[in-house]
C-alpha cells in the first residue's frame, strides 16, 4: 500500500486519475470538538489509500470565517485553526505522497472574506482611496445615492437579494454572492500579482493542483453595466480577459509540473473549450454529466456532447456524480425527478433510496468507466443519503438568502460515519451538523467487512480500473444496444454495459465478467438499473 504504482507517478497521471473530493470540515474529527480536521484526514489516510484514489482534493481549509463555509478567505498562507495548522498541512500533503496519492487545494480567486486584510483596510479608507481600488467600489444611483449601481443577479440560486452593500460613507462594493465575500477587482495588477504569489505558495509545500472555485466570473465589465438576459458579453461571466489571466497561472503551475481543473458552468460547449486550451487550464468540471436524469438516451448525449467538447483542444474530461453544492447521487437518482438543478430544490422532496441506491451503484461503474478523470465526492462510496436537517441546524447562507425555501447544501455535508458502534458514529465529538439515527448502518467499518456493500463495490472498481489500461484516458466506442441501454467498449477487450429499461438484457459477446453493480438474474441476464463490466 506505500508503494505508488505507475498509474500514480507519470506525468499525466491527471488524465486518467481518480480524485476525492474532501470536505475537511465534515470527513473525520481528530480532537473531539466536533469539527473534522486535518488530525481527522491523516488518521483516515490508510482508508484513502485502500480505497484507491489517485489524489484528494480539499475545499478550502484556509483561515476563513465560514460565512461560505471556507469559500470566504482571509488568508490564504494560514489553515484555519478549527481544521489545525499549516504545519499539518505540510505533514498531510507529505504522508499522503508517501501512499501515492497528491493532494489538490482549493483557491477562490472571485472574492475574498470580508475579514481579509485587503478589505479591512479599503472598508477603513475613504472613498476613492487605493485601497478600495482592489474592489469594485462604486456610488450608488438615485438622488440619494441609495440605489445599488447596477441591477446584477445574486450567484446564489433563489436569492433575489442585491450584490451591492452600502457602507456608512455611502460608497457601494460588489459581491456575487454573499455580503461578506466582496468581489476583487482582477482588472488591478496586485490582485493578479498576489494570486500567483498564492499559487507558488502552495505548489512549493507540495500539492500537485489547484481546483479554481467560480472559474468564470473573474473578470468583469468595467461600466458594471445592468445586466440584459442573453446580451453577449455577459458582464461578468465568462468575458474574453480571463483567458489572458489563466495563461499567467498555466505558466506558474508549469513551472511545478502542477496541473489547474476549473470549475465553469458555461452552455456554449465551444467557449467551455477556450478554457481548456494547452496554454490555459489542465481540465475542468463536466456539470453537463453531474445534472444530467437518470436516462440512457440523456445519458449518452452527454457523453457524446462532453466527448466532442474537450477533442478540439486534447483535453481529458471529467465525470462527476455529486459533490458538496448538490444532491446526494442515491437520493437523486430515488425521486421522480432523477436530474439536479438548484432552482427545483425543495423541502419535502420523496424519494425511494432502495432504487436510488440501485442505480447510484450503476452510475458509478459508468462513470468509472469513461475516458478521463473521476472525482468522487466523500461519503459516495459508503453509499450516503442527502439528509433533510431540521431547520435551527441549517448553516448554509444558500437557505437563509432565499428565504427558506431552498435547503440549502447542509444536507451533503452531514458528517462521515466511520464507526457503526462508537458515538457519532466515529466521527469524532458531537458534530457540526447533526447525523441521523440511522447513520452508523452506513459507517466504512462495517461496509468493510460486508462484500456486497457500495464501499466493496467502489474499492474493487477502483482495483480492476487501477490495473487495466483500457480504462482512464483515451477512446470509446459504443456498441450496438437496444433503447434504453448503453453499451460501449474501452481499449484493451473492456466493454461496459448499463441497463436502464425495465427488463433483462443480455450481455454483448464476453469471455468474462468482472464485475457486476449487482448480481444477475436466474437467466445470467442483467437486471433493471444494473451496469457490467466485461473481458472481450
Amino acid at each position: 500500500m506505500g508503494q505508488p504504482s505507475p498509474a500514480r507517478t507519470r506525468s499525466d497521471w491527471w488524465r486518467s486519475a481518480v480524485i476525492y473530493q474532501v470536505y475537511v470540515r465534515s470527513f473525520a474529527d481528530g480532537d473531539g470538538d466536533g469539527t473534522g480536521d486535518l488530525a481527522g484526514v491523516r488518521a483516515r489516510l490508510p482508508y484513502l489509500a485502500e480505497l484507491g484514489v489517485d489524489a484528494l482534493w480539499f475545499n478550502p481549509w484556509y483561515l476563513s470565517p465560514m460565512a461560505d463555509g471556507g469559500y470566504d478567505v482571509a488568508d490564504y498562507r494560514a489553515i484555519d485553526p478549527a481544521f489545525g495548522t499549516l504545519a499539518e498541512a505540510e505533514k498531510l500533503i507529505a504522508e499522503a505522497r508517501e501512499l501515492g496519492i497528491r493532494t489538490l487545494v482549493d483557491i477562490v480567486p472571485n472574492h475574498v472574506s470580508d475579514q481579509h486584510p485587503w478589505f479591512r483596510a479599503a472598508r477603513a479608507a475613504p472613498v476613492g482611496s487605493p485601497e478600495r481600488e482592489l474592489f469594485h467600489f462604486r456610488p450608488g444611483r438615485g438622488e440619494h445615492g441609495d440605489v445599488p449601481p447596477n441591477d446584477w443577479p445574486s450567484q446564489f440560486a433563489g436569492s433575489a437579494e442585491p450584490v451591492w452593500t452600502r457602507l456608512p460613507d455611502g460608497d457601494w462594493y460588489l459581491h456575487l454572492f454573499t455580503p461578506e465575500q466582496p468581489d476583487l477587482n482582477w482588472a488591478h495588477p496586485a490582485v493578479r500579482q498576489e494570486h500567483e504569489e498564492i499559487l507558488r505558495f502552495w505548489f512549493e509545500r507540495g500539492v500537485a493542483g489547484v481546483r479554481i472555485d467560480s472559474a468564470a466570473l473573474l473578470a468583469k465589465d468595467p461600466e458594471l453595466p445592468d445586466f440584459v438576459e442573453g446580451r453577449d458579453p455577459n458582464p461578468f461571466v465568462d468575458r474574453d480577459e480571463l483567458h489572458d489571466i489563466y495563461r499567467s497561472w498555466r505558466a506558474v503551475a508549469d513551472a511545478y509540473d502542477g496541473v489547474f481543473v476549473g470549475e465553469v458552468w458555461l452552455p456554449d460547449t465551444e467557449r467551455f473549450a477556450r478554457y481548456l486550451r494547452p496554454d490555459e487550464l489542465h481540465t475542468a468540471f463536466n456539470f453537463s454529466f453531474l445534472s444530467c436524469p437518470w436516462d440512457a438516451a440523456r445519458l449518452r448525449t452527454s457523453i457524446d456532447e462532453t466527448l466532442a467538447e474537450h477533442a478540439p483542444v486534447g483535453a481529458p474530461a471529467t465525470w462527476v456524480l455529486c459533490n458538496h453544492d448538490v444532491t446526494r447521487t442515491v437520493t437523486r437518482y430515488g425521486r421522480t425527478d432523477t436530474a439536479f438543478a438548484f432552482a427545483t430544490k425543495a423541502f419535502g422532496t420523496p424519494t425511494d433510496l432502495a432504487l436510488g441506491t440501485r442505480r447510484a451503484r450503476a452510475a458509478a461503474l459508468l462513470s468509472l468507466a469513461l475516458p478521463g478523470s473521476v472525482y468522487l465526492y466523500q461519503g459516495e462510496e459508503l453509499g450516503l443519503p442527502e439528509v433533510e436537517l431540521p431547520t435551527a441546524s441549517i448553516q448554509d447562507p444558500m437557505y437563509f438568502r432565499s428565504g427558506g425555501t431552498d435547503p440549502g447544501r447542509d444536507g451533503c455535508r452531514v458528517p462521515l460515519p466511520w464507526t457503526a458502534g462508537a458515538p457519532h458514529a466515529g466521527f469524532g465529538g458531537e458534530p457540526w451538523l447533526p447525523q441521523p439515527a440511522d447513520w452508523p448502518a452506513y459507517a466504512a467499518d462495517r461496509q468493510a467487512e460486508d462484500p456486497g456493500s457500495m464501499l466493496s463495490l467502489y474499492r474493487a472498481a477502483l482495483r480492476i480500473r487501477r490495473g487495466e489500461p483500457g480504462f482512464g484516458d483515451g477512446p470509446l466506442n459504443w456498441l450496438p444496444a437496444p433503447d434504453g441501454v448503453l453499451a460501449f467498449a474501452r481499449t484493451d477487450g473492456l466493454l461496459c454495459v448499463v441497463n436502464l429499461t425495465a427488463r433483462p438484457v443480455a450481455f454483448p459477446p464476453h469471455t468474462r465478467l468482472l464485475l457486476g453493480s449487482g448480481p444477475l438474474d436466474a437467466d445470467g441476464l442483467l437486471p433493471q438499473d444494473t451496469a457490467a463490466w466485461l473481458r472481450a
